[in-house]
């Protein structure tokens, strides 16, 4: 799987976990120079506090365009089935494709 916005492959990974129709990518695929911490948080009921990341491709950034969850709530690892700690997932024009 591959994420990709503003022309530029962002991360890529063939051990993404799909967690309610998302694709979560490893952090290790994450092509770190395209992605700032946010101070943006939300709250999934089940999955616990995400936290974001701008991405950030030339001049153009897409304000938290990702979203991980550094701590899941208990039993949601259990839930899904794998441990999803720190993975990460997108939206806002981020295209995620094979």
């Amino acid at each position: 799987m591959k994420a990709l916005w503003n022309g530029e492959v962002i991360a890529e990974s063939d051990e993404t976990i799909e967690i309610e129709g998302n694709e979560y990518f490893p952090p290790s695929s994450l092509k770190r120079e395209f992605f700032k911490d946010s101070t943006h948080t939300s709250v999934c009921p089940w999955k616990g506090l995400a936290h974001y990341y701008d991405v950030v491709v030339g001049d153009q950034k897409n304000p938290n365009a990702s979203w991980y969850y550094p701590e899941p709530k208990h039993g949601s690892i259990e839930k899904v089935g794998k441990d999803f700690t720190s993975y990460v997932a997108f939206w806002n024009g981020v295209t995620v494709e094979e």
